[in-house]
């Protein structure tokens, strides 16, 4: 660590060095422009309790909750009556990754569009009460709920006279998309023998889409979506099938999450479906505003557990996606389209994601960041090594990535690039079973129980003028969390306050003007609740977090995301009182009624002013 930041200070003060061939030709000191803004809101103290708090001068107001109804029809939520049909037509489970996308379609409205928010998990011991669960597992109907409380959301929201934010409950491109959602697969992968099944012999359509953690918006205005950790889900063993090393490199291991979904439904069960995994793990590409579209599963960009899928149009006008395998010691990826975009065109637009390079990050020690290609017949991925064509390399990413040599990181999460600054933030979480031997330059810390991000630079120029497709970035440290003033080795640019210094980094999301939004997972074991922090990324404030939002006791806060002319923030509050039960929860947020659990719910964050955030 002591040698990389002895060579950022030599390349900040310096020109020259004979480094010029070894690096691609940046600006390394560049100046602070508006990403090195003041944030202009006064740091909000650290705490436990049962509430959620904001920053001074701003409202933060729950808007979607579990159970609401979104889709015409829906009957109001009774948590003591719930039915999977019912579910099917409400605002589901632990939501995360929010988009906000307005209307009309193309516009840039900041006071009416659709929201759309992925739901990630379920925790049965707060959905259901302690009464209706057995001793031996969920029921069939139990199960059915939690299918149809996975997937996404997609609702109509406006701004009202008081300029508080409501849903338009039942409007009409308002969208469940849930386990019961058929979707279409498409790219190199599709119709592969390894993707077909006894209820889809064509490998070429897959019910329902699971575990989506973040995603990210098209130039064309779809959402992407990313399914994580899918592995949870499937139990059983198939070990005489040929599908049992890959299912072990996922982590398919038959000790999944949810045990009770491969006793009824037998495609959860690999022991009778090997091939059902292989149809998850993929980026889904939605479009919310058409409500009869099908969704799409786009396997040129890999099969593994994304954290994530952030876009940018790079100055070629092809379509770079920047994803992160958030398991510990697995990889940072980036897909380039090989077809360009073109907002004259969309129905050529529609099929771009099918067909480009989708590599695999490997960090140098000097500074270099080089990416890897995954294309079948290059290096080692050839029949020797279990590769028969481009499906197979695409289906086991991660093992086409251990051939090359990725680097290992430290839980990759959000890999957000910021379009004021040209460059791209990758946030690690943390990685507690890493020991002294497996330390490197890009994870410089043992038994990494805090986290950190790094910046990745592009070369050809700041903002648009950046090369998002070149073969080689540069990458610097941009700070390593934990405390300061304690023996976490942690590492911050500018001095941080008490409590502006965090701990397990997460999603992440740049603000209309550049400056960093970063959500934690993992602070209720340092003692305060997770939350959200804000920092400039150049200038002399940069990577000093300042606190803005935390959450009620055992929630996470995900999915940050702004309005168009950041006035909105809206951000989902996810499992709140996990740790207790539905019936004696730890909090009773965000309704605090005795007749109501603890709802995940998604909420509008604006300044009191009605100014932009920040």
């Amino acid at each position: 660590m002591a040698r990389r930041l002895a060579r950022r200070a030599v390349l900040r003060g310096a020109t020259v060095l004979g480094l010029g061939a070894a690096l691609p030709a940046i600006v390394l000191a560049r100046p602070a422009a508006a990403a090195g803004a003041d944030l202009g809101f006064e740091e909000l103290r650290k705490g436990l309790d049962e509430r959620h708090h904001v920053a001074g001068g701003y409202r933060a107001s729950p808007l979607l909750r579990w159970g609401d109804p979104v889709v015409a029809g829906a009957p109001p939520f009774d948590p003591f009556n719930q039915s999977a049909a019912a579910q099917e037509l409400q605002f589901g489970y632990n939501c995360d990754y929010t988009a906000f996308l307005p209307l009309p379609r193309g516009s840039a409205a900041s006071d009416r569009g659709l929201l759309a928010v992925n739901h990630e998990t379920t925790n049965a011991g707060l959905i259901f009460p302690k009464a209706a669960l057995r001793r031996d597992g969920l029921t069939r109907a139990q199960v059915g709920i939690e299918l149809a409380a996975h997937g996404l959301s997609i609702v109509e929201i406006r701004r009202d006279g008081s300029g508080a934010w409501q849903p338009v409950l039942g409007g009409p491109l308002n969208r469940r998309i849930t386990m019961g959602t058929e979707f279409r697969i498409a790219g190199p992968a599709a119709g592969h023998e390894r993707l077909r099944t006894g209820a889809d012999p064509s490998g070429r359509r897959v019910i329902g889409t699971l575990n989506n953690c973040a995603g990210g918006v098209t130039p064309w205005g779809t959402v992407l979506s990313a399914e994580e950790n899918f592995d949870d889900y499937f139990s059983g063993h198939a070990s005489a099938s040929p599908e049992a090393e890959n299912h072990r490199r996922i982590g398919i291991r038959g000790e999944p999450q949810y045990p009770d979904w491969g006793q009824h439904f037998a495609r959860f069960d690999v022991a009778r479906e090997p091939n059902e995994p292989n149809r998850f793990g993929w980026i889904v590409e939605i479009d919310p505003y058409d409500p009869r579209s099908v969704p799409v599963k786009r396997t040129a960009l890999g099969r593994f557990k994304h954290e994530g899928a952030a876009t940018i149009l790079n100055k070629d006008g092809r379509v770079v996606v920047y994803s992160g395998d958030d398991e510990r010691f697995e990889y940072v990826y980036r897909f380039v389209s090989a077809g360009r975009f073109d907002p004259a065109a969309p129905a050529a637009n529609a099929e771009l994601l099918d067909s480009g390079v989708l590599s695999v990050a490997r960090f140098e020690e000097d500074g270099r960041l080089v990416w890897l290609p995954l294309v079948f017949g290059e290096g080692p991925l050839t029949p020797a090594n279990g590769f028969k064509n481009q499906a197979d390399v695409l289906i086991e990413a991660r093992h086409a990535a251990d051939l090359l040599g990725a680097t290992p990181m430290d839980r990759p999460e959000d890999i957000e690039p910021n379009p004021a600054t040209g460059t791209v933030f990758a946030s690690f979480t943390g990685n507690s079973k890493r020991k002294p031997a497996q330390v490197d330059a890009a994870n410089p810390r043992p038994k990494n129980e805090f986290g950190h991000i790094l910046e990745l630079v592009p070369p050809g120029g700041r903002g648009a003028e950046a090369d998002h497709a070149a073969e080689v970035f540069r990458w610097e440290v941009f700070l390593l969390a934990g405390d300061p003033a304690k023996d976490h080795h942690a590492f911050y640019p500018s001095a941080v306050g008490a409590d502006g210094w965090l701990v397990n980094p997460d999603n992440l999301v740049a603000d209309p003007q550049g400056r960093l939004w970063i959500a934690s997972d993992g602070a209720g074991s340092s003692g305060f609740a997770d939350g959200l922090w804000a920092t400039a990324v150049e200038g002399p404030a940069r990577g000093r977090p300042r606190h803005f939002f935390r959450v009620p006791v055992g929630a996470e806060l995900t999915g940050p995301s702004f309005t168009p002319d950041g006035s909105t923030l809206f951000a989902s509050v996810q499992h709140p009182g996990q740790g207790s039960g539905f019936d004696t929860p730890s909090t009773r947020w965000p309704d605090f009624d005795a007749g109501m659990p603890p709802r995940p719910s998604v909420v509008a964050i604006t300044r009191e002013d009605g100014g932009p955030i920040a």
